[in-house]
């Protein structure tokens, strides 16, 4: 997923991109001079990277060697506490260069990444495989229960001993060098994985000549296209990609059921065509090493060696979890088809319902049940209001504050940057807005850390976030106007800002978003249910021409469509969610046919034709090179998370209730990974959580 080359006027980081060769000091060895400790972007070059991640190298294994070989009993403080504050110097450059890499990159960042990836992990194998350093800590593990640590720390120091034997501490020497050379080979194959889905989504290109092919497209759409098709050489023509903002507007909306279908097998067929980019052999490659390294630490499959550390434990757990949201979403979904079918069967044109019609007569059937066309919806969405209506959420559930600043470095003209402060005033971190798709930025939304919130030396280090996203892009006569689900991704991006944000934990390790995959969703996910809330609507929704607020008659309609198209929603997402497991079920080495296993799953499961998962094998950046390899289930076991705690807003009538909210961040927004999960759950909730709240809240109960 990345590539492209984007040559920025402001001169910032990818000017580099460009053979600038001159140099005039590494700024990763300096102390960054902006007051909040941004990076500085307009001084960083290409040519900085490598040197300063040889140099993070370097100092991190002297600072590792140091403690492993200290001759003073360890300590937590001597051992434990020095490993998670070293590596300074290695984590600033690794921060900049992989924000970037996702969000900015090119060519030549690729080249680095493809040098500095084999190195990085190495360096890490190194630490986690130094047996003077692993007797240290294991010592302290085999006697925690003597050393008066507080509940953080004994949480740091439980991370670390399962990470040193995760990591092969306890290996003989040669399956030392066995899990070397696998994780060495796993990280560049998960590397490349990814490039080549950026290589493939800037590569398609679907140029539309005429504009009789453009009926039913809404007017916005159509300049979209024609503006992409000018800035591409293609003037007079409309321009369309696997962007999803570009070709999902196609689906709902296009009466050309051949250009919808063209667009949703490009889009499905992404690193599948049999050519430099494609991902089959990459699939077969980081699933062979996977149950590799999973059998060398002592694991039959690699669900589970990576269950083990998560709230669901194991694959069984899983399983019977997805199951039992599978079958009612499943009935939904054939309900649905039904439906659509009967609407493409009074048009009669002797057509049976495929994929690539589900959405455009989803969007006629809506229209026609509920009187509610997204398009009318998004004069309403723009996206600076979206955002502020974010904000002031924030503000009214948490008293945060957010001030715009005009001066801060940025890596592109589309970033803006945000002051965040506490209803006292005090600085509570910075935040990186970066909301439109480009060739250099790898598809989706996601949210990261230039900056993790610690604490050290009495010094509580405020964090620097970002939210990046791929939301429709301004207009030369319109500003960005989202569609629903662009507003709701803005709001879920944003809660894990605010995990990263609100978190007050000493150890960088712990700090934030550092929690279990099938955790870390829940500060996201709840925040969508706020968005289309009447009261919070009419605090952003505004047209962006007359000011108006949203007419109460819309905010009905959107009400009263909530629960619609939900089989479909949940069907996509748990297939793929239930693929995901399968692959990481598996327990032979044995080379497979990537698209038969495919099919086999999604058979088995009985998975309707009409719909096809929400990611394809090929393009599933988030289990093959995203960190959510046998996880992707934790988006759904979130959602259970995150219907149940929103109740307990519900249930007091008042969705800002303080007391609720207060508590909401003192126990999981800034706990990070400081305790155990489903302890912090309860000590908010009260009570373990139940899957009817979202059976009931997608309508499928």
């Amino acid at each position: 997923m990345k590539k492209g080359l984007l040559i920025i006027m402001t001169g910032i980081i990818l000017a580099g991109c460009s053979s600038n060769t001159a140099d005039n000091g590494n700024p990763f060895y300096e102390k960054y001079t902006n007051k909040y400790g941004a990076p500085p972007f307009e001084q960083i070059k290409l040519e900085h990277f490598l040197p300063a991640y040889q140099d993070g190298i370097k100092q991190h294994q002297e600072e590792i060697d140091a403690i492993a070989n200290k001759k003073a009993k360890p300590t937590f403080k001597n051992t434990i506490e020095a490993l998670d504050y070293s590596g300074e110097l290695l984590n600033k450059v690794a921060a900049v260069f992989n924000n970037l890499n996702s969000a900015e990159t090119c060519d030549e960042m690729q080249a680095i990444a493809r040098e500095i990836t084999p190195l990085v992990t190495e360096h890490y194998d190194n630490m986690y495989m130094n047996e003077n350093l692993f007797k240290r800590v294991e010592t302290l593990y085999n006697n925690r229960e003597n050393l008066n640590l507080t509940g953080e720390q004994n949480q740091l120091l439980e991370k670390y001993y399962k990470n040193f034997i995760r990591q092969g501490a306890a290996l003989s020497e040669a399956d030392k060098d066995k899990l070397r050379e696998i994780n060495k080979e796993l990280s560049l194959a998960s590397l490349t994985f990814g490039q080549n889905i950026l290589a493939e989504t800037n590569s398609y290109k679907k140029y539309v000549k005429s504009e009789k092919e453009l009926a039913g497209l809404p007017e916005s759409v159509r300049q979209a296209a024609a503006e992409a098709a000018t800035a591409a050489g293609h003037k007079g023509e409309w321009l369309f990609t696997t962007q999803k903002s570009s070709f999902i507007p196609v689906l709902q909306y296009s009466e050309n059921r051949q250009l919808r279908k063209e667009l949703l097998t490009a889009y499905n067929n992404l690193a599948n065509n049999n050519n430099e980019n494609d991902n089959k052999e990459n699939v077969n490659k980081i699933i062979k090493l996977r149950v590799e390294r999973a059998n060398l630490l002592g694991y039959k499959t690699p669900a589970d060696f990576i269950l083990e550390n998560t709230m669901a434990k194991n694959s069984e757990t899983v399983y019977d979890f997805l199951d039992e949201v599978w079958q009612p979403a499943l009935k939904k979904a054939k309900l649905e088809a039904r439906d659509l079918q009967k609407m493409m069967d009074k048009e009669k044109k002797g057509e049976k319902l495929q994929a690539w019609d589900w959405w455009y007569y989803a969007e006629k059937l809506r229209q026609q049940k509920y009187d509610l066309d997204e398009e009318e919806l998004r004069p309403y969405f723009k996206m600076e209001n979206v955002r502020q209506g974010a904000f002031d959420l924030a503000g009214k559930l948490f008293g945060l504050r957010f001030k715009k600043l005009e001066d801060m470095p940025i890596y592109h003209p589309d970033v803006e940057v945000f002051e965040v402060s506490d209803a006292n005033g005090s600085l509570i971190g910075i935040l990186y807005t970066d909301y439109y798709p480009r060739a250099g930025k790898r598809a989706g939304a996601w949210m990261s850390s230039f900056l993790k919130q610690y604490k050290k030396d009495g010094v509580n280090q405020r964090p620097i976030i970002t939210n990046v996203g791929n939301f429709t892009k301004p207009t030369a006569d319109k500003p960005s106007l989202l569609s629903m689900d662009e507003v709701e991704t803005l709001f879920h991006e944003f809660g894990h800002a605010l995990h990263g944000l609100l978190s007050q934990c000493t150890y960088p390790s712990l700090s934030g978003t550092s929690v279990p995959r099938d955790f870390v969703e829940l500060p996201s996910q709840i925040m969508e249910n706020w968005c289309f809330e009447p009261q919070v609507m009419k605090t952003y929704a505004r047209h962006y021409e007359t000011g108006e607020i949203i007419p109460d008659e819309l905010i009905e309609k959107i009400q009263n469509a909530g629960t619609f198209n939900q089989g479909f929603v949940m069907t996509e997402l748990l297939s793929a969610s239930l693929l995901d497991m399968d692959y990481h079920t598996i327990s032979s080495t044995e080379p497979f046919d990537v698209e038969t296993f495919e099919k086999s799953s999604l058979d088995k499961i009985g998975l309707i034709p009409e719909i096809v998962v929400r990611y394809r094998s090929t393009y599933f950046n988030h289990i093959f090179a995203g960190g959510y390899a046998a996880g992707y289930y934790s988006y759904t076991w979130s959602a259970v998370l995150d219907a149940d705690a929103y109740q307990a807003f519900k249930e007091t009538g008042d969705i800002y209730n303080q007391e609720v909210a207060a508590s909401f961040r003192k126990n999981i927004l800034e706990k990070g990974g400081s305790e155990d999960p489903m302890k912090l759950y309860m000590d908010f909730r009260g009570k373990q959580p139940s899957s009817d709240a979202l059976l009931i809240k997608r309508g499928l109960k």
